[in-house]
């Protein structure tokens, strides 16, 4: 865990009157592990610059929800996830999935070679998604 990873956490949401914990926003992104491996062997800068580009994207694209709005208003306070994937059939179906059960996503397409390297959701509430990807046994 990163340093200062307690105070990283971002508190959001509505505290209604029945005394509702607010939520904990948190981006998630899932890179391939098997591009780390021969026979790709990409080092760990490729491997980062393809996270970065798809949390780039997904943060782009859903600049407009109010998750996103919250999530990007105090920069220091960011809280990503990152899961792996063993490979590309499982990264296009993980991302087959959420696009079945609405859930906002980018998948990074590294180009010109078109290969499926990363796939990073909107901030979402950490409860929510955090159950999802564990029924999908992405961690435990």
């Amino acid at each position: 865990m990163h340093r200062g990873a307690g105070s990283a956490i971002r508190m959001v949401g509505k505290m209604a009157a029945s005394g509702a914990e607010p939520q904990i926003l948190v981006q998630y992104l899932v890179l391939r592990k098997d591009l780390s491996q021969a026979p790709f062997s990409w080092p760990a800068g490729a491997l980062v610059a393809q996270a970065c580009h798809a949390a780039t994207a997904a943060l782009h694209l859903h600049r407009d929800h109010p998750h996103t709005a919250t999530y990007l208003r105090e920069l220091g306070r960011m809280r990503k996830v990152v899961l792996e994937a063993p490979d590309e059939t499982t990264l296009k179906e993980l991302a087959e999935t959420l696009q079945q059960k609405h859930i906002d996503h980018m998948l990074w397409l590294e180009q010109p070679e078109n290969i499926a390297t990363c796939i990073a959701l909107r901030p979402y509430p950490k409860e929510e998604v955090s159950q999802y990807l564990k029924k999908l046994r992405l961690f435990k």
